[in-house]
């Protein structure tokens, strides 16, 4: 049994505001069975002092001030008092515990709040926990690590006021886990909606993986020279135009009027351009080109100046006088881009805005008053001059994006996220992202062991839990098979999940084909907490349900041997199983196969000619799937060899 003391106040002391970093405030909960590392900054020089539980370290400050302890490991229990001394300054941490860390990361699925889930008026009333503490890291995207985060954060006791806002799947996981592993738990959640996987990956995991050294290069620029940085990627923005098909050599819309393609003139209100009332806009999903002129005098160009525009639904690169002068990725943000000296002249000065949209409603928001330059005396000036804009086939596809860009840069949330925590103790780390990173199914996995690896190492723990949560069924269902970037992406999360001190959670069954969000995190929860308990904690369970062993040829048929049934296998609702097919060697030479259930296996029925040398079950953005074991648990997707 657990015993708790009431909770202290947390003692208020200015002086010694940085002496521990945030990580380290009132119920916090500290990793248990692993040596404790304490950090935090004093004056160079300065001895700190740290006593926790019946163990007294001290440290030295370094020249830059930051200073490190480790204590001798603690087993689950609390609550304990923390405290830091350095001169006269001192940091007291009450109401500490100590049990399993947990790292929740990931993009709109992990940042999901409970208030979002199913039944979500309940939970939240019924919210209470004492022994599960929660802390939300908060969203920073930085060019370069941080040491600390980007604002105020602090851990919470569980209660309907804290839940609220905290990571559904988070919070379900560990209540459920909570059930067999009797122990505290600390859950740190840092998610971003709409990320990317490369956001979360360090700088040098990217490099080792050598496709984006020169992002990486003008990304480490901008840190210091966001001006020259934004020069540099204008150069490789324009090299990766100038080499699209279909584009003429003399073809450059941000220079001047000698571009090609055709120029219409916009809506003077702007705004999402499937409402302009032109019919080949009114379902578009690609890239405009938006374009106008600004009249300032000689007294006004001489002024520092920022662009101001409207939110870019979804990402914008910008330049003024044929000069980059600022990229961002994210709907509903306005743009604001200091412009460099020298830049804005007098009489006519050209406003070029790029933007990509992929998704619902795309453009440049408007009223038109929403568009401006501030001038450095206060003073304004509008684009008033009028928009005109150029569609660009889809040919084109995708330009790259800026590294800079705060969700689908290179290294920003890792920079502004994780590098604040690296150095702390965890059990495991739970990821659920991918969604936008469907487009590069391909290369999925090697970011995805490049991430994992990378935390691994940051955290202290070469065999550190790697827990994936898979991607759940979303989109209209198929009444043929075809190529899906979500099956291959998912078989990527597979294969990832497959390797040592990893686990996966299947979700093909529980997902919305309306919402990219499905409510069900509860579902989620559990089997996050089930893979736990396999992968984790060592129990002869299995992680995810029923998953291929191998498929072979008997006869007229080929038979796929599942393991990790519990009971036996079941077609629920129909005669037989759903969702396999028998592939050949050529590309789309995918069929639909007669299945049946036979114990652990399934005999799939080889039509007459075909020569399968491939399974595929549950290929497809929204896959039908009714082939459960007795624990509920789907035969998730998958591709699989014939031998």
């Amino acid at each position: 049994m657990l015993l708790l003391a009431p909770l202290a106040p947390a003692m208020a002391d200015d002086t010694a505001a940085t002496l521990l970093h945030p990580l380290f405030q009132d119920h916090a909960v500290l990793q248990r069975d692993q040596p404790i590392r304490i950090w935090g900054e004093a004056s160079p020089g300065a001895t700190v002092q740290v006593a926790l539980a019946q163990h007294r370290r001290s440290a030295q400050a370094g020249a830059d001030g930051r200073w490190t302890v480790e204590l001798p490991a603690l087993p689950a229990g609390g609550p304990y008092t923390l405290t830091a001394r350095t001169g006269e300054a001192s940091r007291t941490v009450d109401d500490l515990l100590v049990g399993d860390v947990w790292l929740c990361s990931g993009q709109s699925n992990m940042e999901l709040q409970v208030w979002r889930s199913l039944d979500a008026r309940s939970e939240i009333a019924g919210a209470a926990s004492e022994t599960i503490r929660l802390l939300t890291v908060p969203q920073s995207s930085s060019p370069a690590p941080q040491s600390t985060f980007g604002d105020d954060t602090r851990w919470q006791s569980v209660n309907p006021d804290s839940i609220r806002e905290f990571s559904a799947a988070c919070w379900y996981f560990a209540r459920e886990l909570q059930k067999t592993v009797e122990v505290p738990m600390g859950l740190v959640n840092a998610a971003w909606g709409g990320s990317r996987i490369q956001a979360w990956t360090s700088a040098d995991a990217l490099r080792a993986a050598g496709a984006y050294d020169d992002q990486l290069d003008v990304l480490a620029l901008y840190a210091t020279e966001p001006a020259d940085a934004l020069e540099r990627w204008g150069s490789i923005w324009a090299g990766w135009w100038q080499q699209r098909p279909g584009i003429a050599a003399g073809d450059r819309p941000w220079e001047g009027e000698a571009d090609g393609g055709e120029w219409r003139a916009a809506p003077p209100g702007l705004g999402a351009w499937e409402h302009w009332g032109t019919p080949d806009l009114a379902a578009f999903d690609g890239m405009l080109w938006y374009r106008t002129n600004v009249r300032l005098t000689a007294a006004q160009a001489a002024h520092q100046a920022t662009l101001v525009l409207g939110p870019a639904d979804e990402m914008d690169t910008t330049w003024v006088n044929g000069r980059a002068v600022g990229s961002t990725y994210g709907a509903g943000m306005p743009r604001t881009y200091a412009l460099p000296p020298g830049l804005l002249r007098a009489g006519d000065n050209r406003i070029v805005v790029n933007v990509l949209d992929t998704y619902r409603e795309g453009g440049l928001a408007g009223p038109a008053s929403a568009h401006f330059l501030q001038l450095a005396d206060g003073s304004t000036v509008p684009l008033d001059g009028g928009w005109r804009y150029r569609v660009v086939p889809d040919t084109v596809g995708s330009p790259p994006r800026a590294p800079w860009q705060s969700a689908a840069g290179l290294s920003t949330l890792y920079n502004g996220m994780i590098a604040p925590l690296a150095g702390m103790r965890l059990r495991g780390m739970l990821w659920y992202q991918g969604e936008s990173n469907t487009f590069e199914a391909d290369a999925y996995a090697a970011l995805l062991r490049g991430l994992r690896d990378d935390w691994r190492s940051r955290f202290g723990d070469s065999a550190l839990p790697f827990l994936v949560v898979q991607l759940a069924n979303y989109g209209t269902p198929t009444s043929a098979p075809g190529s899906s970037d979500w099956a291959a992406l998912r078989e990527a999360q597979r294969a990832v999940a497959n390797e040592a001190h990893s686990a996966l959670a299947v979700t093909i069954d529980i997902g919305d084909r309306y919402d990219i969000h499905p409510p069900n995190k509860q579902a989620l929860g559990r089997r996050l907490a089930r893979a736990a308990r396999h992968a984790v904690y060592g129990e002869r369970i299995a992680a995810s349900g029923p998953v291929p062993r191998d498929a072979r040829r008997e006869g007229g048929d080929v038979v796929v041997n599942f393991a990790d049934v519990e009971g036996h296998l079941s077609a629920h609702g129909a005669a037989g199983p759903v969702g396999f097919e028998l592939c050949g060697a050529a590309a789309d030479s995918c069929r639909f196969a007669e299945a049946r259930v036979d114990g652990p296996r399934v005999h799939l029925r080889v039509e007459p000619g075909m020569v399968p040398v491939r399974v595929r079950h549950a290929w497809a953005d929204a896959p039908l799937v009714n082939l459960f074991d007795a624990a509920d648990l789907p035969a998730g997707p998958f591709e699989i060899d014939i031998h």
